[in-house]
């Protein structure tokens, strides 16, 4: 069984970290990064050509990982398969023994270092979730057997800071219904953010794990607010970011403490922490957060 789905279901308060592979071939320094979580963490979010920027395959990454005694999740995006590369990447999964997957739409090619790059999109986030379900069952989108099927632990992404708050609910009972059971949050800074969004979705059968991303300035925080959909730094923490004598670690410190308050709230099933480049800053948020 998932060892993310195990401490879930036990009702363990569940910590997963974000990794994005390297733009080439060495991953000697993602692999020291996630040894320095192991035992802490329940699972490592591999990204998939992440701001769509090229890089080594969340796949490949995640086999890596998985060789090497880790617990990797599975990211897959829509903008560069159709489903029949989709349903090949998950009959990989499969066939590596790979079982939490993250189901994404994907970002437009335009923000990447690829902009002319032709998107794809047969498949948003809940299709994908979709035909994960259908393949665990036995049969591919054509309605075709499988000879043996895999073992999917399905998760997708949710937006607390979003207006209308509405829609973001109706998009998560669509991928409740299509076979996600956890979803992982866009960053969160504003408590009170996380109190509603909890609230208004208490009736959803769905585990949920708080983003953090670990502030390292003030403009840092200031240019989130203004260009990142979904983000909300209050002002209280820009200033202390930016009074801060040591910011990287005024950063950590703030999101310990944003942890540990959520998880004494009961506002979360488990953290989601992307460090976004400073991965060895991973252990920190936890020491800083009492885990």
């Amino acid at each position: 069984m998932s060892l993310l789905k195990e401490a879930l279901e036990r009702g363990e308060f569940a910590v997963t970290a974000e990794m994005a592979p390297p733009k080439g071939i060495d991953l000697s320094h993602l692999i020291e990064c996630a040894k320095m979580i192991k035992g802490r963490a329940h699972g490592i979010n591999v990204t998939d050509f992440q701001s769509a920027t090229l890089k080594a395959t969340s796949l490949a990454t995640c086999k890596v990982l998985k060789d090497a005694g880790f617990e990797p999740i599975l990211q897959i995006t829509g903008r560069d398969r159709n489903r029949i590369a989709i349903q090949g990447e998950l009959l990989s999964a499969g066939v590596f023994g790979i079982e939490n997957v993250l189901g994404l739409t994907g970002d437009y090619t335009m923000v990447g270092d690829h902009p002319g790059a032709k998107p794809v999109y047969d498949l948003d986030s809940v299709g994908i979730l979709k035909v994960a379900s259908t393949i665990a069952s036995g049969k591919d989108m054509s309605g075709n057997d499988l000879s043996s099927t895999p073992n999917f632990y399905l998760g997708a992404c949710v937006t607390p800071k979003y207006d209308p708050l509405e829609l973001q609910i109706m998009k998560m009972e669509k991928k409740i219904k299509a076979g996600a059971r956890y979803f992982q949050t866009q960053a969160v800074y504003d408590m009170d953010t996380l109190r509603i969004f909890r609230e208004k979705t208490k009736h959803l059968d769905a585990k949920l794990l708080v983003g953090i991303i670990p502030l390292k300035s003030a403009g840092m925080a200031k240019y989130m607010n203004k260009n990142v959909p979904g983000i909300f730094v209050p002002d209280e923490l820009i200033e202390r970011m930016k009074n801060a004598e040591d910011k990287v670690k005024e950063g950590i410190q703030i999101a310990g403490e944003f942890i540990k308050q959520a998880k004494e709230e009961g506002l979360c099933d488990g953290a989601h922490i992307m460090a976004i480049g400073a991965e060895e800053n991973v252990p920190l948020v936890l020491d800083a957060a009492g885990l």
